[in-house]
């Protein structure tokens, strides 16, 4: 017996606000790629490396938004029979896309700036200057355009993140230039550039390890299998839980399954549904999972006694 209430297939309908993020994910995008010509010129005028980095990392925010407003309106979409959860995992896609990009603009910079260390071209400190200030400016636009929305998914984190990352590299670019106005250290343009590169690197890592953490279907963080199975053996009728799994089928909604073995009775006298009602409200207000997203298959001893159990 499974406890499902998903009206013929697993629908899972998104509790936040699609097309609100949606309009902020295309303005950030529209901005962005407006940075990404602003630095691109700027980079060939004044030749620092640390502007084509912010350029390139521009240019990597606006794929990744692109890829993360196409992911915003997938979300929505309606389940259906062969897509029972809808496109919601598709967020997660864009994010591990995302922190791929990342990472690879971070090792990029990394490099590059500490070729250029022992061997610095001369920079345009002045226009450095300028075209930071307007890279900043857009980077901010678009973070407050993100702000209300960046805590929705891993979708929106995602693409916020970017955002913010290439701030502070437009920050770095303009206090390049300012040490190159100043003092005539043109080692100034690597250092800023190494500096994105380890504000970005890291930032890429922790993203790639949440997504892939949801991808490997790995047990949600916060959640206690161990302390779930002694939950819900402690409710009446229940005598064993084994094949317990929980996962993230993407943000905010993780499921949770088990084979658990009842009293042979419970079939007989019609306690089952009860003891099944029991269970999922148990997983409901001890978990925070909610009993459309658990599924319980009640079993007798000599059912189970039958299964090959892979799975404690």
């Amino acid at each position: 017996m499974h406890s499902h209430d998903h009206g013929g297939h697993a629908s899972a309908a998104p509790t936040d606000r699609g097309p609100s993020h949606q309009r902020r994910l295309a303005i950030a995008c529209g901005i962005t790629v407006g940075i990404v010509l602003a630095q691109a010129t700027g980079a060939w005028i004044t030749g620092s490396l640390a502007l084509l980095t912010d350029a390139v990392h521009s240019l990597t925010d606006s794929i990744g938004l692109g890829v993360a407003l196409i992911a915003a309106g997938l979300m929505y979409r309606a389940a259906t029979a062969q897509r029972t959860w809808g496109f919601r995992r598709v967020e997660i896609l864009a994010g591990l896309f995302q922190a791929a990009l990342l990472l690879s603009i971070g090792v990029y910079a990394a490099v590059e700036g500490i070729s250029r260390l022992s061997s610095p071209p001369t920079v345009l400190h002045l226009e450095l200057l300028v075209f930071g200030a307007v890279g900043l400016a857009g980077n901010i636009v678009s973070l407050l355009v993100l702000s209300g929305g960046r805590k929705a998914n891993l979708n929106m984190r995602a693409a916020f993140l970017e955002v913010a990352a290439d701030a502070l590299g437009s920050l770095g670019v303009m206090v390049a230039a300012v040490v190159i106005w100043t003092t005539g250290w043109q080692q100034a343009d690597a250092v800023a550039a190494l500096a994105i590169a380890a504000l970005i690197i890291p930032r890429a890592a922790l993203l790639l390890r949440e997504t892939a953490r949801v991808l490997m279907e790995f047990t949600p963080r916060g959640l206690d299998l161990e302390q779930v199975r002694r939950h819900m053996l402690a409710q009446e009728h229940v005598q064993e839980v084994h094949d317990l799994h929980a996962s993230m089928v993407a943000t905010g909604l993780p499921v949770i399954s088990a084979h658990v073995v009842v009293d042979d009775e419970c079939f007989q006298d019609g306690c089952a549904p009860e003891t099944l009602v029991r269970l999922r409200s148990c997983v409901a207000e001890h978990f925070d999972i909610s009993v459309e997203h658990s599924t319980f298959q009640l079993e007798t001893r000599t059912i189970a006694a039958g299964e090959t159990h892979t799975h404690a």
